[in-house]
C-alpha cells in the first residue's frame, strides 16, 4: 500500500522515467557490451551510480542507516541488480535487446506467483491462471526450436532472463516487508552500491574483469555506459525504488506494457534488429497475459 500522498506531477514524471528510459536501456546495454565484459559493465554502472546517490543523500541530511537497513538494502541489491540486471546484461550477449525486453516482460507473471507462494498469499483466480498460461505460451514460442516465423531465442539466454525476472519479482514483493532507510535516494543508493560491490566480485571470480581492456573501450560503449549510469540508474532506478514505496505493485507492473514496445522499436530502428512474425505473436501473448494479470491483481 502507498505510504504517502505524492503529487500527481511527481507520479507522472516517475512513471515516464521507468516507461521510456528503462525501455531504452536494453539497447544501451547492447551498445556498451560491444567493448565491455558484462559483469564488469554492470559493476561499473552500479558502483558509480550508487556511490554518487549515497553520498548525495547523506550530504542532504538523510539518517545514517542501521546495520539491519544495510543488510536489507544489500538483499534487494542482490535480487534487483546482481541477479536481475546482471542476468539481463549477461543474456544480451546471446539475445537481441528487443527480444530481451519481451522475455523480461514476464516479470509480473513471476510476481503473481511469488505473491501466491509467500506466507499469507492467495491462490490465483481463474482469470489470473489464464494470464499465467498465456504468458508462458508466449515465452515458449520465443524459445521453441525451428525457424517458422523467425529464429528462436538462445535457450541459455532465455533461462537467464527468466531467472532474472523471477529475482526482480521477489525483490518487488519483499520491498514493502523489509526495514529500509526512510530516505528513498539513500535506499536506492545503498542497493546500487552493494550490488556494484557484489558484481565486481562476480567479475573477478568469473574472469570477466581479466578480459577488460581499457584501451579497447570504444566511444560508443563509453557513451552507453554513461547513459546507463545517469539515466538508467540515477534517474530511472531511483524513480522505481520511490514508486515501490508510494504506488502499488499493479501500477508498477504496467511498465511491462511499455518497455518492450520501446525496446523493440529502438532495437529495430537503431541497431537493425529483426522483428519477425514469431516476435509479434509471442510479444502479443506476453503483453496480453501481463495485462490480464495486472488487471486481476488490481481488482483484488
Amino acid at each position: 500500500m502507498p505510504n504517502s500522498s505524492p503529487s500527481r506531477s511527481a507520479l507522472v514524471a516517475a512513471f515516464a522515467a521507468i516507461y521510456i528510459i528503462w525501455g531504452s536501456t536494453y539497447l544501451g546495454i547492447a551498445v556498451a557490451l560491444e567493448s565491455l565484459p558484462p559483469f564488469t559493465l554492470a559493476a561499473f554502472r552500479f558502483l558509480a551510480a550508487g556511490g554518487v546517490l549515497t553520498i548525495w543523500a547523506l550530504s542532504q541530511g538523510a539518517a545514517r542507516p542501521t546495520r539491519r537497513q544495510l543488510a536489507m538494502s544489500a538483499l534487494l541489491g542482490l535480487l534487483f541488480l546482481v541477479i536481475g540486471n546482471g542476468g539481463v546484461v549477461w543474456a544480451e550477449q546471446r539475445v537481441p535487446s528487443g527480444l530481451t525486453s519481451l522475455l523480461v516482460a514476464v516479470t509480473p507473471i513471476w510476481t503473481a506467483l511469488a505473491i501466491w507462494a509467500l506466507p499469507g498469499g492467495r491462490a490465483p483466480s481463474g482469470g489470473m491462471i489464464v494470464g499465467l498460461v498465456t504468458g508462458f505460451m508466449g515465452t515458449t514460442l520465443l524459445v521453441a526450436p525451428g525457424h517458422v516465423g523467425g529464429a528462436p531465442v538462445d535457450p541459455a539466454g532465455a533461462v537467464a532472463l527468466n531467472v532474472a525476472s523471477l529475482s526482480w519479482a521477489l525483490g518487488s514483493v519483499l520491498t514493502s516487508r523489509l526495514d529500509l532507510p526512510r530516505s528513498g535516494p539513500l535506499s536506492s543508493g545503498l542497493q546500487m552500491l552493494s550490488a556494484g560491490v557484489m558484481l565486481f566480485l562476480v567479475a573477478l571470480a568469473t574472469g570477466d574483469f581479466a578480459r577488460f581492456d581499457p584501451s579497447a573501450v570504444t566511444g560508443r560503449s563509453l557513451a552507453a555506459l554513461l547513459y546507463l549510469i545517469v539515466f538508467g540508474s540515477l534517474v530511472a532506478f531511483s524513480a522505481f525504488a520511490w514508486l515501490l514505496q508510494v504506488s502499488t505493485p499493479a501500477r508498477l507492473s504496467t511498465t511491462s506494457y511499455v518497455n518492450p514496445v520501446v525496446a523493440v522499436f529502438l532495437g529495430w530502428l537503431l541497431a537493425g534488429e529483426p522483428v519477425s512474425l514469431r516476435t509479434f505473436i509471442a510479444g502479443g501473448l506476453i503483453v496480453g497475459a501481463v495485462a490480464v494479470i495486472v488487471t486481476v491483481r488490481g481488482r483484488r
